[in-house]
């Protein structure tokens, strides 16, 4: 079974491929999870276009444990448990920027962008008063997802709209995710344009961990900490590529430090992860005993089974998806990007969701129900064989 691009990325983009754009209320973040290496260099004058969402507020926490001095920009709406020190500007990138004028930041990070006109504004705004701009894009720019070993060479999506910076959240919102990868990499070129030479892009896959506020992974810890007979997608030995919010948010001030640009594919780990061992690491957190059993991919697709919505951080690798958990991550991981164990993202993600209140613990937004799950199940058991 393969799914189509045009399919992917709209369950990428509403399903939410990469996490930076989503917000989290009330989310704490310990400064336990961080693993700042001391001070930096030199104090960085940062400025966050964002910075309450998913991977915002680590980002923030980490800079602000180097040393740096942090600035977010945002609408005010959502709340983040963010440090003292941070100063806070409030504004809207749809047509209110005027917090941004007349100041100046060593590096900007521009973390919530799907639009090009909201890149178009906010850097010719800031070309002369800062040095890097960086832009958190995604691996759904590429144009041919269908083979493994995507590098930051390999061709991006085309828009084919009539004006890309016309597009607004409603009709990229109506278009069901098809302009998400063509808008990112109209975003970048924005970005280059404005910072030429000074511009770093940063495209993750699926970025998980504590606070991810779409389940995405967290599913799998949940799903296997209630024991039993597990179902699994595919084959234990299909490619999974995750990034912990945190090593990518660390990684980015670290970037920032050391100003590198040019663009880097952030996900992990080093090497893509068999799924039955992603599955297996997280064994430890089931309190009764726990089977995984696989189901082929076909199988799945005659039952209705979805990938990447109720199979959550899993398509099939082959046809058109093959490529898409297979991305080449060496220049980031040259560039000092590092993965903490499979093992303590779950255990975190679990930790973290176990203290979410009950009415949100009972509705997963990813994954398949533990009803339907039975039933495949069921249905896969009673298959002929043979």
């Amino acid at each position: 079974m393969s799914i189509s691009r045009r399919n992917f990325v709209r369950v990428a983009a509403l399903g939410g491929l990469v996490g930076a754009t989503a917000g989290v209320a009330g989310v704490s973040l310990m400064s336990d999870t961080l693993r700042s290496g001391g001070q930096a260099p030199r104090s960085l004058r940062i400025l966050i276009l964002g910075g309450t969402g998913f991977i915002g507020p680590y980002q923030v926490r980490y800079a602000v444990d180097r040393g740096h001095r942090v600035t977010v920009f945002n609408r005010g709406r959502r709340q983040a448990d963010l440090p003292n020190e941070v100063e806070h500007l409030i504004g809207d990138r749809n047509d209110d920027l005027d917090a941004l004028v007349g100041r100046d930041w060593d590096v900007v990070i521009d973390n919530p962008t799907v639009l090009p006109f909201w890149v178009r504004d906010a850097a010719s705004l800031l070309r002369d008063h800062a040095d890097q701009y960086i832009f958190i894009s995604s691996i759904s720019v590429y144009a041919d997802p269908s083979e493994p070993g995507l590098d930051e060479t390999t061709a991006l999506a085309e828009y084919d709209g009539a004006d890309p910076m016309a597009e607004t959240m409603e009709t990229f919102q109506a278009a069901s995710g098809r302009l998400f990868g063509p808008l990112k990499a109209l975003s970048e070129q924005e970005a280059e344009k404005w910072f030429p030479g000074r511009t770093t892009i940063v495209r993750p896959g699926l970025i998980v961990g504590p606070g991810d506020p779409t389940d995405r992974f967290t599913y799998w810890p949940v799903r296997v900490a209630r024991g039993g007979e597990v179902l699994a997608p595919g084959t234990p030995e299909d490619p999974v590529q995750v990034v912990d919010a945190r090593d990518l948010s660390q990684w980015i001030i670290r970037v920032a430090e050391q100003n590198a640009t040019g663009a880097f594919n952030a996900t992990g780990p080093e090497r893509p992860a068999p799924m039955g061992s992603v599955l297996g690491a997280m064994e430890p957190l089931a309190e009764e005993p726990v089977r995984f059993t696989f189901v082929d991919a076909d199988f799945l697709s005659d039952q209705g089974v979805r990938p990447w919505s109720d199979m959550p951080a899993w398509v099939p690798p082959v046809g058109s998806s093959a490529g898409l958990l297979q991305v080449s991550n060496q220049r980031a991981v040259e560039q000092g990007l590092t993965f903490r164990p499979i093992a303590d993202t779950a255990r975190d993600t679990l930790a973290w969701f176990r203290d979410l209140p009950q009415e949100r613990q009972q509705s997963m937004l990813a994954g398949i129900s533990a009803e339907r799950e039975a039933e495949v199940l069921q249905a896969w058991h009673d298959r002929p064989v043979g």
